[in-house]
């Protein structure tokens, strides 16, 4: 292809304007973008980011942060689903675009209760620690000046003239010489908590601050910042919400999965109704396991329990036949008759398998649709144990369930740090005596799965690979809302439709 001078200076341009856009791959997410994008591009841009944050909230709790195995592990994520990874890459343009744009999108997302918000600062602060770890002292003073933070490392003469000072007041040294380590000048009120307790070095009104401690002075901005920035979304949330394009994406991102359907193709009929008992003390989550164990007991549960346990009980297998033999079967020895149970509870569980009304096939519920949606209330057995149960009654479940109290401890300290899906994982590794299960758990039927294939009663080729993108359906245009996960938006609204007919007990 020949290109005119003009055409050259052009694209030369349009290439330095591109750098300048995103100088680094790190920044304070200070300005919104303001391009145009599908609503395909907008999609998979947050889904991909959704991986990478859960991917980040994984390594925070199985590995040290910061550690030669933390990063290596992070930095082949952030490889594959093609965000920044190193600092001294000139080439990412794409790649600092995507993490820009899809920072914003996930904003938009969990902005909406503390909760989230909370979940999501956490992890942004995580992966912001990893790359500011990435910069040389050049790197970082560029980045100091893009977000406008006026802190500057000081000159070795200055270095030099209080290095014995410098020694005696910074804590954390070791055996390292004051000349090998940058130090930065920070105001007084900036650096409260160091001088607070001694660590660092203090004269007239600054302190002289070591670049491992400066990291969290950084990081205390990007978190006020990012704070601040996620209370006026919310408060903008109305607004965005009204467009009727993004307002179910934005609502569903919150609890998207974007793994395998677990739909019945594979399973269908694999499982007799005679092993039900003794799998879901085997295979079944701790959620499942609680409303069958709870179905035994009272003969019934409620409209919440039925739609997680059915849609659970379609996914590992259950044909329709044996679905409706199954309940009706548990209902009789209870406080409806056979009468009753056709008229009034067989048409959901047809409905579930697309026999009647809209004919949607539905799938199991994702963990994060357990987690984020429908609470259980009194009477009530369906959600996250470890999401929606008391810590002690949580911890008298563990209990008789003969995990030790160690395994009890460990579990209850990611449930108090907000960890559930992570506690779930835990829960895998001590009943199924594994140090590690290798993968990151995000659906009662994915834990059905590997737990069958661990014990050895379904072969490796049968279970289903973890999709790396989502599913779309076809594009008519560029406004067309495309179908990801497991539960896309239309089958959603269709699904809480049936939940408010069918809502009585």
């Amino acid at each position: 292809m020949q290109f005119s001078g003009s055409n050259r200076r052009k694209l030369l341009k349009v290439a330095s304007d591109r750098r300048d856009q995103y100088p680094l791959s790190l920044q304070f997410y200070l300005q919104p973008p303001t391009e145009n994008i599908s609503l395909m591009e907008f999609e998979s841009l947050a889904v991909d980011r959704l991986k990478l944050l859960k991917v980040i909230e994984n390594l925070g709790v199985s590995y040290v942060k910061g550690s030669k195995e933390y990063n290596s592990k992070l930095e082949s994520e952030l490889r594959a689903l093609k965000f920044p990874y190193k600092a001294f890459l000139d080439e990412d343009y794409d790649a600092r675009r995507k993490d820009h744009i899809s920072h914003f999108i996930l904003r938009l997302a969990y902005c909406q209760t503390e909760e989230l918000r909370r979940w999501f600062i956490q992890q942004e602060m995580d992966l912001f620690r990893y790359r500011f770890c990435q910069l040389n002292e050049q790197l970082i003073e560029k980045f100091l000046e893009s977000v406008h933070l006026e802190y500057e490392a000081i000159p070795n003469s200055e270095k030099q003239s209080v290095s014995e000072l410098l020694r005696n007041s910074t804590s954390g040294l070791g055996g390292v010489k004051v000349e090998e380590c940058v130090f930065y000048k920070v105001r007084f009120e900036d650096a409260w908590d160091l001088v607070r307790v001694k660590r660092v070095y203090f004269q007239r009104g600054y302190a002289y601050v070591p670049q491992q401690d400066f990291l969290t002075i950084v990081l205390n901005h990007y978190r006020a910042k990012l704070s601040k920035a996620l209370a006026l979304s919310a408060r903008s949330l109305p607004v965005v919400q009204s467009d009727e394009r993004l307002q179910p994406l934005l609502s569903h991102l919150s609890h998207a999965y974007v793994g395998p359907d677990y739909s019945t193709e594979k399973n269908t009929g694999k499982i007799s109704l005679e092993q039900i008992d003794a799998l879901s003390i085997k295979s079944f989550p701790p959620c499942m396991r609680q409303l069958h164990k709870a179905l035994r007991d009272n003969h019934h549960l409620r409209h919440g329990g039925r739609m997680q346990y059915g849609l659970f009980l379609k996914g590992i297998g259950l044909t329709l036949e044996q679905a409706l033999q199954f309940w009706k079967s548990e209902f009789i020895r209870g406080k409806v008759d056979a009468d009753k149970f056709d008229k009034g509870y067989a048409y959901s569980i047809r409905h579930n398998y697309g026999k009647e009304g809209k004919r949607t096939d539905y799938t199991p519920f994702s963990c994060m649709k357990i987690i984020m949606s429908n609470p259980p209330g009194q009477g009530d057995y369906h959600g996250c144990p470890f999401r929606h149960s008391d810590p002690e009654l949580l911890k008298q479940k563990l209990q008789s369930y003969q995990i030790s109290p160690t395994g009890i401890s460990q579990i209850l300290d990611l449930v108090k740090g907000m960890h559930y899906q992570l506690a779930c994982q835990k829960y895998f590794e001590l009943t199924h005596d594994v140090n590690e299960i290798g993968f990151s758990l995000n659906h009662p039927n994915q834990y059905f799965a590997e737990s069958q294939q661990l014990l050895g009663n379904i072969r490796r080729e049968q279970r289903q690979p973890e999709s790396s993108q989502p599913k779309h359906s076809s594009q008519k245009g560029d406004n067309t809302v495309s179908a990801s996960s497991s539960l896309n938006t239309t089958e959603e609204m269709e699904l809480e439709e049936l939940e408010g007919y069918f809502a009585e007990d």
